[in-house]
């Protein structure tokens, strides 16, 4: 299960992620991008959280490391963002995507919390 929902995260975050980084679609990069301008935000910071969701994307998969588990974070707190953005700025629909990778993303922190325990 926890393959198929690495799997599932991998392919949505790595497509997101790619377009905030390098916009190569356009069409989704500009709603986007007038997104992130209505919350305040700038390109910059579109960026920054492409490579935060990239490395969540290619971390996940390094599991029995610290990486996974810091992967999963990194998600979650994108996904985390996403929602209160949504929910401030939006309609929770509109969140829905966020609420559904926030939780498969914390399905797999969890499953890496022997993990992090040993470390604490």
């Amino acid at each position: 299960m926890i393959v198929i929902i690495s799997i599932l995260l991998t392919v949505f975050f790595l497509f997101a992620s790619s377009i905030k980084i390098f916009g190569w679609q356009d069409k989704i990069f500009q709603i986007q991008l007038e997104m992130f301008k209505s919350y305040g935000l700038n390109r910059g910071i579109m960026r920054l959280v492409g490579m935060v969701e990239l490395f969540g994307a290619i971390a996940i998969w390094f599991s029995g490391t610290i990486f996974s588990p810091l992967g999963a974070m990194a998600l979650l707190g994108t996904s985390i963002g996403a929602i209160g953005c949504h929910l401030i700025f939006d309609t929770w629909k509109q969140g829905v995507p966020a609420m559904i990778t926030g939780t498969l993303s914390a399905v797999i922190l969890w499953n890496s919390k022997e993990l992090i325990l040993s470390l604490v």
